[in-house]
């Protein structure tokens, strides 16, 4: 193979690294680190590793729904190797970056508060779902004065709710 041979060969790597890269970058060594941290010990990595594949799971959903626009992006293959690069590689966290940012706040808000009460039904693998198990989890993430509030109000409302029926409601 010659000097113009090289060349060429190279040009054509270049050209199309983001082709050849991205499924190493993407899926690749994100599986290999994934199989690695489920048969670790720490906790650590197994948080990193399932962000990454709820990110690249993100990723993708978009990709998908805005196909046809993104065809118009001609930079948008480097664009997303350059994030999923950011994703993956450790020393930036960025998958734990745009998840706790991000994605958490959407998923996880502490200001939506249910106060109606239905019980999961039980499969073979988890506990029983009963409401001392949901006040205990509501305690833990929000603390008794918060509960306490809670409670208050919802009595406060059933209350207020009893009276208009039976008072001034329906009148005969």
């Amino acid at each position: 193979m010659g000097g113009a041979g090289l060349t060429s060969l190279l040009k054509l790597v270049l050209k199309n690294f983001d082709v050849l890269a991205g499924p190493f970058i993407s899926l690749a060594y994100p599986l290999y680190a994934s199989v690695r941290a489920i048969e670790s010990k720490s906790p650590v990595d197994d948080q990193q590793w399932l962000t990454y594949w709820v990110l690249y799971s993100l990723i993708t959903l978009f990709e998908l729904t805005f196909f046809k626009l993104l065809e118009w992006v001609p930079i948008w293959s480097y664009a997303k190797l350059i994030l999923t690069c950011w994703l993956v590689i450790p020393y930036f966290s960025g998958a734990a970056y745009v998840y706790e940012h991000f994605i958490r706040p959407v998923f996880v808000n502490p200001q939506n508060i249910n106060i109606w009460y239905v019980p999961k039904k039980m499969d073979l693998f988890s506990k029983p779902d009963d409401i001392l198990t949901a006040a205990e989890k509501y305690i833990a993430e929000h603390g008794t004065q918060e509960f306490e509030n809670l409670i208050h109000r919802a009595d406060k409302s059933r209350k207020n709710n009893s009276r208009s029926i039976f008072n001034d409601d329906y009148k005969y």
